[in-house]
């Protein structure tokens, strides 16, 4: 395995992350135990979940991912071996079951509570925000609708100071981003820099892949510039860039066919970049799904990549990624295809 640290601190962690979304869903507790034994014999010692997982949200299965991880830590005794991370959800449809108060002081300290109780720990590693309170572009929105109505009230200085608190209290040690835009980046950093007693955001969870490298687009001189780290999700697409839907015959317990709404890295201008990804990868005897994370795995922004399986198999294959090393001809037959199809699954 190889490491690096969460940025502006000692926290040592494994460059590929264990995602946890579909523990309780797709998988269940008896895999997921599987899952994390193996992880961390293979010396991933980063664990990524959310209140909000399993996922696609229910109401039923509300935080049962988080559920399965503490009963993992209370079975194992293995908590003081993980850097682990967490999630409050945001305001808005998928989290209607929650909540609706988005991130007041009452909704964050209740939310850390909460997950800290369900993962039997006394403290939380990196505590991230979801997605942001206001009206943008995540989740697969292309474009800032600038003429959608958005009566958000600033309130990111009183989240820090909530999360200040808590961090004071010892139930978190570190902050996050997810799913955030250059300009809500930079002001939940601006506003640290200039009340130097609110907690920093270290890093930053979004998207990035062969099929979406927006992060790329301003996010990524941020990162490197302001030293908050990129924790990659979706490195494979929601599977699509191991190949396996380029099938005629969709492979049957995968989340594309479980759940047809995930569509977002299924269109055709996708599936036509893919299918050049994956003409690359055989040229070179690669695997494909093991190229994309390979690809990742070279970005000077990143600081982990959070790969997730619902197999033995894919844990395997997605883990030994970190020891596969792109040839510059395969980097270069990668940039070939992003400049004829430039992120046609943002």
């Amino acid at each position: 395995m190889k490491y690096t640290r969460i940025p502006h601190t000692d926290i040592r962690i494994s460059k590929i992350c264990l995602g946890t979304m579909t523990w309780g869903r797709q998988n269940n507790e008896d895999e997921a135990h599987e899952q994390m034994d193996y992880a961390l014999d293979q010396g991933v010692n980063f664990f990524d979940t959310a209140e909000l997982y399993p996922v696609p949200a229910k109401k039923e299965l509300y935080a049962v991912t988080e559920e399965l991880i503490g009963n993992w830590f209370k079975k194992t005794g293995n908590r003081d071996k993980v850097v682990l991370a967490s999630k409050i959800a945001g305001p808005g449809h998928a989290a209607k079951h929650i909540r609706n108060t988005g991130f007041s002081r009452e909704s964050i300290i209740s939310a850390v509570d909460g997950s800290l109780k369900r993962l039997q720990t006394d403290y939380i590693d990196l505590y991230q925000l979801h997605w942001p309170e206001r009206n943008t572009n995540y989740f697969g929105q292309r474009g800032y609708n600038a003429y959608v109505v958005d009566v958000w009230d600033d309130t990111i200085h009183q989240v820090l100071e909530t999360l200040r608190d808590l961090i004071a209290e010892g139930k978190i040690r570190h902050v996050g981003l997810s799913n955030e835009t250059p300009w809500g980046t930079m002001r939940f950093l601006e506003e640290s820099k200039v009340h130097q007693s609110l907690p920093r955001m270290m890093t930053i969870q979004n998207p990035y892949n062969l099929l979406n490298r927006l992060f790329e687009v301003g996010l990524s001189e941020i990162s490197m510039r302001e030293q908050i780290g990129l924790l990659a999700y979706s490195p494979l697409g929601f599977g699509v860039l191991s190949g396996k839907y380029l099938t005629e015959v969709p492979p049957r317990k995968a989340r594309v066919t479980l759940f047809p709404n995930y569509s977002r890295y299924s269109g055709d201008t996708a599936v036509a970049a893919t299918e050049k990804y994956a003409q690359l990868a055989k040229e070179h005897g690669l695997s494909m799904a093991q190229m994309a994370l390979a690809f990742v795995n070279t970005r000077p922004f990143l600081t982990s990549n959070i790969i997730g399986a619902t197999s033995m198999e894919q844990l395997k294959e997605n883990i030994d990624s970190i020891n596969v090393n792109l040839s510059d001809e395969v980097l270069e037959g990668i940039e070939e295809i992003h400049k004829a199809i430039p992120n046609p699954a943002p």
